[in-house]
């Protein structure tokens, strides 16, 4: 059996390291009372070779660990 990694969406919102981006996912969490949605946003580094720019919109695909921070990937680059 095939184990799928998982693949989000999300913006750079920095690009100051070398080789890597900081990439924010968005994500919709319901309340548990009141049942209204609610926007949660989550920060991951990921490993960056397109040398993307802040703003642009990024596939983002999980993988192993490059470094203590860093366990994702871009896969393709939305500029």
């Amino acid at each position: 059996m095939l184990n799928k990694a998982k693949i989000l969406y999300g913006y750079v919102i920095s690009n100051k390291m070398n080789k890597t981006a900081t990439v924010m996912v968005s994500r919709l969490v319901k309340h548990s009372k009141y049942g209204k949605f609610i926007k949660r946003t989550t920060k991951l580094h990921a490993h960056d070779i397109y040398n993307s720019n802040i703003g642009d919109k990024v596939y983002i695909m999980e993988c192993k660990p490059i470094s203590k921070t860093k366990s994702w990937k871009i896969i393709k680059n939305n500029n």
